[in-house]
């Protein structure tokens, strides 16, 4: 079985310590986001690997000798200001988090995605061509994987379109973007790659793979995973099957662009009910809930 921690919600950026306590009570519980009476039990014990997936590592770097399964980590940074993603904090603190995460994981663990790409006045092609060109000579060394993905349509996106105010890329946009960045990557030691994308941009040098292929996850577990995500089965990617543990509408970055959240007083409510030591991410267990292990 393979975590994934979380596309939900970012648990590492705010919920590392009930994370740990899970670790150190041997299991997690997740609600079906659907049917929120079934409850999930997994068992660390059953779990191959831990995919993290953050925009800060910070918190759950002093932790990493407690986890006792392999992990591998995706790590979003991009270049947007507090306009777009008000709570992600300080971007220098983030890169040296980063940089200490790569030195304990190995570079070879560590992918850094950015995610996601839009021009819009503020946010030009010259922009993401300077900020691109900039995160590539920080993070060289440290990484030797860049993830690229485009906006996507999200309820969330058309909450805030006066705010993301995007504009629609053109053939010649893909073109510049994906020359630029593949010079920058190639210049640090880097590969850039798409995964899921109509625009995939290999004529310009991008790579086309899978966020977690099951050839990268056979070389991190050892194991073959033949079962691809449901969700995504009748689209282009191919990445292996991932128990997510998180919750939808629980991440107080507050991007503008997210998928995970839709309701920002969702949200608020979400983080009220939080308990660190409850077996789920938000709230507790209740009488009738129907609580079933999730096994290998």
């Amino acid at each position: 079985m393979i975590l994934n921690v979380s596309g939900r919600t970012d648990i590492v950026a705010f919920y590392t310590p009930w994370f740990i306590n899970r670790i150190k009570e041997g299991y997690v519980d997740v609600r079906n986001p659907f049917y929120k009476k079934n409850i999930s039990r997994i068992y660390f014990s059953d779990v191959d690997l831990i995919f993290f997936c953050t925009k800060n590592p910070k918190p759950i770097i002093p932790h990493l000798k407690e986890i006792p399964n392999k992990i591998y980590f995706h790590v979003t940074l991009t270049p947007y200001k507090e306009d777009i993603e008000p709570n992600v904090g300080n971007k220098k603190e983030i890169i040296k988090s980063i940089k200490e995460l790569s030195k304990i994981i190995g570079k070879e663990n560590l992918v850094i995605r950015y995610d996601p790409v839009f021009i819009s006045e503020k946010y030009n092609l010259e922009y993401h061509k300077k900020a691109f060109e900039k995160i590539c000579t920080l993070l060289e060394g440290y990484t030797n994987k860049i993830l690229i993905s485009f906006l996507d349509d999200y309820k969330n996106v058309r909450n805030h379109k006066n705010i993301i105010n995007n504009k629609e890329l053109t053939e010649e946009d893909y073109k510049e973007i994906g020359i630029s960045f593949t010079n920058s990557a190639r210049t640090h030691n880097m590969v850039v790659h798409t995964c899921f994308e109509d625009r995939d941009l290999v004529e310009y040098g991008f790579v086309k793979d899978e966020c977690l292929s099951k050839t990268l996850a056979y070389q991190l577990t050892g194991k073959v995973y033949k079962e691809e995500w449901k969700a995504r089965k009748e689209g282009k990617c191919h990445c292996v099957k991932m128990v997510d543990i998180g919750e939808y509408n629980t991440c107080s970055h507050f991007c503008k662009y997210c998928y995970a959240n839709y309701d920002e007083k969702e949200v608020e409510k979400n983080k009220k009910n939080h308990n660190p030591n409850s077996s789920l991410l938000i709230g507790n267990r209740e009488v009738d809930d129907i609580v079933k292990e999730r096994r290998k």
